[in-house]
């Protein structure tokens, strides 16, 4: 079975191809839904990160406050690791426990949806690298004017990301989307027909 790893700056249109590839039954692993997951009330991450950051980071019915966790756990890099060593490892589990059960399921490949696939590296795991181009000022004009996002906003999010250059030389196939989505569809028929080869 591939794993095939997606990504794609903020604003590239990566959720879309994600919803093509599942609408062709492949299965995709949303690894920012994973995150959300493994901090889901019950889940001991979610008791480690009130031990760690104040039991304050939960709201009254006791799920996440995630501003209120954001505000403390990227204030400094010994926060923000803190706040890694107890979420990632069980992100990582839950998106590997994913793949086997894809795996057992006979699936040929598995998409694995990570905006930060290159900032992570694990771009190295996967046995193809696929990334959602957009140029920039398309990017900002799509969130800005599509999405209402704040322009500022937008450009310090795209700032904090990896460069276009950076994840552009780890792929294995770019789709380009900076048309309209008919010129989209035929470049994600291309890479499932690529990935059921």
């Amino acid at each position: 079975m591939k794993i095939i790893g997606l990504t794609g700056g903020i604003g590239s249109g990566k959720t879309s191809v994600a919803d093509l590839l599942r609408s062709y039954g492949l299965p995709v692993i949303d690894a920012d839904q994973l995150a959300r997951d493994v901090v889901a009330p019950g889940q001991p991450a979610l008791a480690e990160l009130a031990d760690a950051f104040g039991a304050d980071i939960l709201q009254a019915d006791g799920s996440l406050d995630r501003a209120q966790l954001a505000d403390r756990a990227f204030r400094d890099e010994a926060a923000t690791q803190r706040l890694n060593d107890i979420t990632h490892p069980r992100i990582m589990g839950l998106r590997d426990e994913l793949i086997d059960a894809a795996r057992a399921d006979g699936e040929p490949a598995v998409i694995y949806d990570m905006p930060l696939l290159v900032e992570k590296g694990q771009h190295e795991d996967m046995d193809l690298v696929v990334v959602v181009h957009v140029d920039v000022d398309t990017r900002i004009e799509r969130l800005v004017h599509g999405r209402g996002l704040d322009e500022a906003d937008v450009r310090r999010r795209i700032a904090a990301q990896t460069t276009d250059a950076a994840r552009l030389a780890v792929a294995d196939v770019v789709i380009d989307n900076n048309g309209p989505r008919e010129e989209l569809e035929p470049q994600v028929q291309a890479l499932v027909d690529q990935i059921r080869l």
